[in-house]
């Protein structure tokens, strides 16, 4: 293999590491948190502090206008020009596109408060609080703003920090201001934290130097048009997902029960938020090197196909080990009441595998900015998960609902890649299907033997596939970046 090929990989494993150990750190410190504002405040304080967020995220969705994820493809895209002007002009674009947002979110959130009072309350005594809240859409879009202008230079490292830093101090913040005032400390506490994040991400960010621009408001819009209605369509699709997983929601507890939508609910975070993290982790790189790339088709072939590679040899033991050993995570983390959301996770561990293949496709209407294709695609892929949600539950119960989940992304797989090929003349690499196929046969094996096998036999069985489905990781990380001399080379260190 060329070393520039193995350069790569090695970037590519390092990225994913780093922001992999990130996501785990912020998930435990999420869990600490989570315990200690249950303990301090009890369910009503906890279901006060929901409402609050999800009222806050509402708008937030519909305000900030998708800049936190659009402007960081337009930052990459001028990074990989090294026009220092270009450079300049994209950052002094963004930076004065996200206080409009922010003011337009703090001005949207102050207008309905009583709305949102008596929507989320049943009443308008907490007004006042939300208009208070106001500010944190302000400050957390300038946050945004920040983290995206070091997301798309990939100032990876002072990314990572701000973010480990930022939950670190939320935790340290919110802990004693909820021990002293109980439920009156939640807004305070929110306020806090964004003024905490806020800093972090100024204190980073400013170590970047540019020049100095005159951009006027119509200037502004003119330059910043791409990256709103880019921002617009992923804000759109994810509304739509929001909508869907509500309606989904709906339909379980209307015909099975909430003690249903518990299990839904339980697994669904298991899935979205801990497995998932592996994927959070590679689009952090991911998506402004793509990007930076993307009127080069034959190189984005190449980088997908490369990112593809990293991620399904880190991602399939993970699953393999989710697979056999659910049970006890579920009693580790819910209850064994939760037990029941076993078959469900397990067809869903699947669909992940089938999911991370489709979605280093995706990447790519989002990094050329096809924004009128990414919501037809978006657009289908919700319709048919609803679909196949409801037609499973209705048949099969929550095993149904896993069944569709890997089925929503059997379909995707095949419909990204249609698209992708006629579109791109896109292929994979011979690498990334021998290595893709191994692994998802491993993983297929492995459900087959936990819902066939029962006893010990389940977990002899199991435990082989996932040292199988690890050393083969392993193995291929090894041949593409000579992964045990480089952890070789830090040990001694």
């Amino acid at each position: 293999m060329s070393t520039d090929n193995k350069s790569s990989y090695r970037s590519i494993f390092k990225a994913t590491s780093l922001f992999g150990g990130v996501q785990v750190y912020q998930i435990l410190i999420q869990i600490i948190k989570s315990k200690f504002v249950a303990v301090l405040l009890g369910p009503a304080g906890v279901g006060i502090m929901g409402l609050y967020q999800s009222g806050l995220q509402l708008i937030q969705q519909i305000s900030s206008m998708g800049l936190a994820s659009s402007a960081v493809r337009d930052v990459s895209e001028a990074n990989g020009t090294n026009d220092i002007q270009r450079i300049a002009k994209t950052i002094t674009v963004v930076r004065k596109l996200v206080w409009f947002t922010g003011l337009l979110g703090l001005v949207l959130v102050a207008l309905f408060s009583p709305l949102l009072s008596k929507a989320s309350f049943g009443n308008y005594d907490y007004t006042i609080p939300f208009i208070i809240l106001s500010v944190t859409l302000l400050i957390d879009q300038i946050s945004s703003g920040q983290r995206v202008i070091l997301q798309g230079l990939r100032r990876l490292k002072d990314l990572a920090k701000c973010s480990a830093f930022g939950v670190t101090f939320g935790l340290f913040t919110s802990v004693p201001l909820y021990y002293w005032f109980g439920i009156d400390g939640i807004v305070p506490t929110l306020i806090l934290s964004s003024i905490c994040s806020l800093v972090l991400s100024w204190i980073y960010s400013r170590k970047i130097k540019i020049e100095k621009v005159h951009i006027t408001p119509k200037q502004t819009f003119e330059q910043g048009k791409l990256m709103l209605v880019m921002g617009l369509s992923m804000s759109f699709s994810g509304i739509l997902s929001t909508g869907v997983a509500y309606a989904i929601r709906g339909y379980i507890q209307a015909n099975g029960g909430v003690d249903q939508v518990g299990l839904y609910q339980a697994g669904f975070i298991i899935m979205t938020t801990y497995v998932s993290m592996i994927m959070n982790a590679i689009a952090t790189d991911y998506y402004p090197r793509l990007a930076a790339i993307n009127n080069d088709n034959a190189k984005c072939r190449e980088t997908v196909s490369q990112q593809g590679e990293v991620g399904v040899m880190i991602l399939a033991p993970m699953l393999t080990f989710c697979l056999v050993f659910m049970p006890f995570v579920l009693n580790i983390l819910y209850s064994d009441r939760f037990l029941a959301a076993n078959e469900y996770i397990s067809w869903a561990c699947l669909g992940m595998i089938l999911r991370f293949g489709s979605w280093v496709i995706s990447f790519m209407f989002v990094a050329k900015a096809e924004s009128k294709l990414f919501i037809k695609v978006e657009l289908a892929v919700n319709l048919y998960y609803l679909i196949f949600s409801i037609i499973g539950y209705k048949m099969l119960g929550l095993t149904g609902l896993g069944i569709a989940f890997m089925m929503e992304y059997v379909v995707y797989f095949i419909q990204c890649y249609i698209i992708a090929r006629k579109r791109y003349d896109f292929r994979f690499s011979n690498s990334f299907i021998k290595s893709y196929v191994i692994q998802l046969l491993l993983v297929i094996s492995c459900l087959v033997i936990v819902l066939v096998i029962n006893g010990w036999l389940k977990y002899v069985l199991g435990c082989i596939i996932i040292a199988t489905s690890s050393i083969l990781g392993i193995k291929g990380l090894n041949e593409k970046m000579d992964l045990l001399s480089i952890m070789k080379q830090r040990i001694k260190k």
